[in-house]
């Protein structure tokens, strides 16, 4: 596309598709069979723990075929729709390009798998508790230093679940995914299940707080809610109320003052925005 968009005629752009693909034609197999092994070797590996566990006592036999315990995290950016909005797609696409590579990168340091990713969502799963709360801590403090980013929220669930063609489900799963809906920016929210399993596995200065029993969409009973924190976790930072981005100080491109209360925005744009339709944008 971008090469007809630059005036290239259709006979070159033809013959520049055809040596493309002329190159690329023999390295699909090797990827494929690279790839489909590596799968292979994460599954039987997993699979060999697991039958471990249970014959050592250390688990529970499953009640159902494919059935195992697993730390479930979904983490989001708390305004992705807002910044689209203001910025466009292109900005948006190259925030989420950043975010993603954080998300992954943390994702395999701790153990972790991409399960999958929605818009600006991942599902991760982890092999205990703790590797998933000190991922999530991980991706909050990266993105949290980051130069004019979205705030981060994560919610993290222990506990059985089913492995379905290469997804997992089950209520355990609706648990975490609500749980990160009902966080705030900047917030790690988990279950009892995880803070008690957490315990003694917290980064140093981290600790779990109590917020007590929420209703959550979606969800029958009441859900006890945990946050951990960390003495880093109280944010300096400004946001811009059109696209949510947050700013340093010196990142501030223009501000506003309504009701006796500075707003700071990112861009002339956003400001602009938010003069012509305030009551658009929460302050």
């Amino acid at each position: 596309e971008r090469l007809k968009a630059a005036g290239v005629p259709a006979e070159e752009l033809s013959r520049i598709t055809n040596a493309s693909s002329d190159r690329l034609t023999p390295l699909i197999e090797p990827i494929i069979l690279y790839f489909h092994r590596l799968a292979l070797q994460r599954v039987i590996r997993e699979n060999m723990v697991m039958h471990l566990a249970e014959e050592a006592g250390l688990a529970e036999a499953p009640e159902a075929p494919a059935q195992m315990w697993v730390a479930i995290a979904f983490v989001d950016l708390s305004s992705f729709t807002a910044l689209t909005a203001a910025m466009g797609d292109v900005a948006a696409a190259e925030v989420l390009n950043r975010f993603s590579g954080m998300v992954r990168e943390s994702a395999n340091r701790w153990e972790g798998r991409v399960v999958k990713q929605i818009g600006d969502a991942f599902m991760l799963v982890f092999p205990e508790p703790r590797l998933a709360v000190a991922c999530a801590l991980e991706i909050e403090q990266r993105t949290a230093s980051e130069s004019q980013f979205s705030a981060v929220r994560s919610g993290i669930h222990w506990g059985p679940v089913l492995y379905r063609e290469g997804d997992y489900v089950g209520s355990n799963v609706n648990v975490a995914a609500r749980l990160a809906g009902a966080a705030k920016r900047h917030e790690v929210l988990v279950t009892g299940a995880v803070s008690e399993g957490v315990k003694d596995g917290l980064p140093e200065g981290a600790e779990t707080v109590s917020l007590g029993k929420k209703r959550l969409k979606g969800l029958p009973e009441e859900v006890e809610l945990f946050e951990v924190r960390t003495p880093e976790s109280a944010s300096e930072k400004v946001q811009d109320p059109v696209c949510g981005m947050e700013l340093e100080p010196a990142e501030v491109a223009a501000t506003l003052t309504l009701e006796n209360k500075e707003l700071s925005f990112c861009a002339d744009e956003c400001l602009r925005r938010f003069v012509v339709a305030p009551e658009r944008y929460s302050t």
